[in-house]
């Protein structure tokens, strides 16, 4: 992927489920090209414009309940304007 400003997505510390929760974001945006950049400690997220994560795809990959506070509790950081319910996460580019 070029490099672009206008990319989103959540840096993820890295723990136990990071792995399923980084394949949930991945099958909630089946048509964004998603990069992956692992630093040891953590991982970043991110693609262009949007990313979403829903407590379902989550809860598929982790194969249990999951409230998505325990998601706010690994995310070191993100790029971009974070809507949050108890269903998703999205982060999104906006000016």
């Amino acid at each position: 992927m070029p490099v672009s400003a206008n990319l989103v997505g959540p840096v993820l510390r890295m723990v136990d489920e990071v792995d399923a929760v980084v394949r949930a974001i991945i099958e909630d945006n089946p048509d964004r090209h998603i990069e992956l950049i692992d630093r040891g400690a953590y991982v970043r997220v991110q693609a262009e414009w949007c990313l979403r994560v829903t407590r379902a795809s989550i809860e598929r990959h982790v194969g249990r309940f999951y409230e998505m506070r325990e998601l706010e509790q690994i995310l070191a950081s993100f790029a971009g304007r974070i809507t949050t319910t108890s269903d998703e996460f999205v982060w999104q580019y906006k000016r």
